[in-house]
């Protein structure tokens, strides 16, 4: 299952936990599915674009519903925008969408990684036990694929990183053979030349190697590498 795949998939799961739950709460509530990995939430995927947009509001304000489950792996609710005390800028934002009650059910898929169903109603209330119950039912009967699905998006993210790794460490031995041809010195000399200019001019490594490999494909560089 590729990237696009995934996201495909997790959007007909948010669709299908909202319809599920629209239906047992009698109105019309949207879901969006979010992922933390790396200690990081994200947005995967949501029944509508508004449910994508406000699950994103909640992740720029930096807490809420959906995030405090996460953090407490547990559901938790709002259940009225109007009244609620902890989150006033996220309830103003809600109110101002025409969202008036909220539920985030986590789910632990990994000891690195977990996801939660993001549910928003239009009106207060709207999250009865009954409601609730069929929202967490939900996300248990979701777990499985879930699993699948953050797998596939944390080896995605390992990839991007042992890619970008490969480029710093290539243009750092492209830096390290200018540097050897031109003083005329060994491969740990030349990288010791390296890591100095590096230091003295607070830069990465990575990037003071691709300025240097910069300049010969330009035909810019100098005779010899100073710091």
């Amino acid at each position: 299952m590729g990237a696009e795949n995934a996201s495909e998939f997790l959007s007909g799961l948010s669709k299908l936990a909202a319809a599920a739950v629209s239906e047992a709460a009698d109105d019309n509530v949207e879901c969006a599915v979010t992922i933390k990995v790396r200690r990081r939430p994200t947005t995967a995927a949501g029944s509508s674009q508004r449910a994508v947009e406000l699950d994103q509001m909640e992740q720029a304000i930096g807490d809420g519903p959906c995030i405090a489950a996460l953090r407490q792996m547990s559901p938790v609710v709002i259940d009225d925008v109007s009244s609620d005390v902890r989150w006033p800028e996220l309830n103003r934002k809600f109110a101002e969408s025409g969202v008036y009650s909220s539920l985030g059910v986590p789910l632990e898929i990994s000891g690195a990684a977990s996801a939660a169903l993001n549910f928003f109603a239009s009106k207060p209330g709207a999250f009865t036990p009954n409601v609730y119950d069929k929202a967490v039912g939900f996300a248990a009967a979701a777990h499985n694929t879930l699993h699948l699905s953050v797998r596939i998006d944390t080896a995605q993210n390992r990839a991007e990183d042992l890619e970008a790794a490969m480029e710093s460490r290539t243009a750092i031995n492209l830096a390290c053979g200018v540097i050897m041809a031109q003083n005329r010195c060994s491969q740990a000399e030349a990288m010791e030349i390296l890591t100095k200019v590096s230091s003295n001019r607070n830069r990465k490594l990575r990037d003071v190697a691709t300025e240097l490999v910069e300049q010969l494909s330009a035909g810019n560089i100098r005779t010899h590498f100073d710091a």
